[in-house]
């Protein structure tokens, strides 16, 4: 994809039409009007994981978003859409600079993407620079200024928010809490032992705080395993995600711990993880905002499509991104014949409810995250797979 050109066609022209009075919307403060395209068109900027730690992740995002223009004729709003896809890595150092190119040289209209808390908090600066909405379709952080910041997944601290209740009630004794230490494990686990406390839990770490395991370089859980046997925990709540989730679990399952209830927030055991993880992952529960058992319309149209083209059922991952393009689609329409990307996020703060795969759900006006219910889950025995079944209804956490 070409950039445009210092002395462009689009720029011969507007040069004309201010000479005689006419106003035209201006490129250099990087609104969106100006794409290098036809006014139909409309640059949208997809920023995952498609190497590292996540690329399994990453690739889910990146195919929930393009699942939803394929079913939609590749357009949102009525305009032709030019996706733009870059890799996000492993994290904020090399998020920045893929994020920056798409915003500055590619001058998209809209930014969406994400995996990694720590790589959206990171670019954060830079959308506000550049005055460009961002729809995450990942966990993120809570952040100062969200006003051109909407996620279509959670705040990270929700997930063990929503199942703190649930493991308080059927674990009869104290609990122990580990992850990575990284700010999506620091806000999931947060969100966990903050409301498992304030409800009257009992953490069984020694200090009662969360032991953290260096990332990405811890592979080898076992000298951990033997801490939490040592605390004399009756349970263990966690959140791994990619490669760590598959060592985790089968290190779990072979352990001195095995015996002991394991619950997580739902990446623990998601998408292909579970089939690397096999037999070592049954009975786990977990908490998650999405299962493609879920029984409603948009849910099994969504799922329909997914397995043309794909081995498996889909994840969370793939259904918030492709929630995020249909986020899109609806403020793209609302925003006007050739719409700038202030408009269209002036339209995303307008928008009401979300039809999802999911079930129903809306922005909250003051985080720009998802009201949403939350689902309990376990993996079962599905036909001759292994899967995470919903076994009951959580909390509905935001706002």
């Amino acid at each position: 994809m070409p950039f445009p050109t210092g002395i462009s066609r689009r720029r011969v022209l507007t040069a004309a039409l201010l000479a005689l009075g006419l106003t035209v919307a201006s490129s250099g403060c990087n609104s969106g009007s100006d794409t290098g395209g036809t006014p139909d068109t409309i640059k949208i900027g997809l920023l995952a994981s498609l190497s590292g730690t996540y690329e399994a992740v990453g690739t889910e995002i990146r195919d929930g978003f393009e699942l939803y223009l394929k079913t939609h004729d590749n357009k949102l709003g009525g305009h032709k859409i030019d996706l733009i896809v870059a890799d996000e890595g492993n994290g904020a150092p090399t998020a920045v600079p893929a994020a920056t190119k798409l915003l500055k040289q590619d001058r998209v209209h809209a930014l969406t993407g994400i995996v990694g808390g720590g790589s959206v908090a990171a670019v954060a600066p830079v959308l506000a620079e550049a005055k460009i909405p961002f729809v995450g379709s990942n966990g993120r952080p809570e952040l100062k200024d969200v006003s051109r910041i909407w996620t279509t997944s959670y705040l990270s601290d929700e997930t063990g928010a929503a199942i703190a209740e649930y493991v308080r009630d059927n674990v009869k004794g104290e609990v122990f809490t580990i992850g990575p230490n990284y700010q999506g494990g620091y806000d999931q686990l947060r969100g966990f032992t903050d409301t498992f406390k304030e409800i009257g839990g009992k953490l069984a770490n020694e200090d009662g705080k969360t032991l953290w395991t260096p990332f990405p370089q811890t592979t080898n859980f076992l000298p951990y395993f033997a801490q939490i046997k040592a605390s004399g925990a009756e349970a263990v709540y966690t959140f791994y995600a990619g490669t760590a989730a598959v060592d985790f679990v089968k290190q779990y399952a072979q352990s001195e711990i095995k015996d002991l209830p394991l619950y997580a927030a739902g990446f623990l055991t998601e998408g292909g993880v579970l089939n690397a993880q096999g037999e070592a992952a049954r009975n786990i529960y977990s908490v998650l905002n999405y299962s493609p058992d879920l029984d409603n319309a948009e849910n099994r149209s969504f799922v329909a499509a997914w397995k043309e083209d794909h081995d498996g059922s889909p994840t969370t991952y793939a259904m918030a991104s492709y929630d995020a393009a249909a986020v899109l689609d609806k403020a793209i329409g609302a925003a006007g014949e050739n719409p700038t990307s202030e408009q269209i996020n002036k339209a995303i703060s307008e928008l009401g409810q979300i039809n999802s795969p999911r079930g129903t759900w809306q922005f909250s006006k003051e985080t720009h995250s998802p009201v949403q219910k939350w689902y309990l889950r376990q993996v079962r025995q599905d036909g001759r797979a292994l899967s995470n079944t919903v076994v009951g209804d959580l909390a509905t956490v935001g706002g």
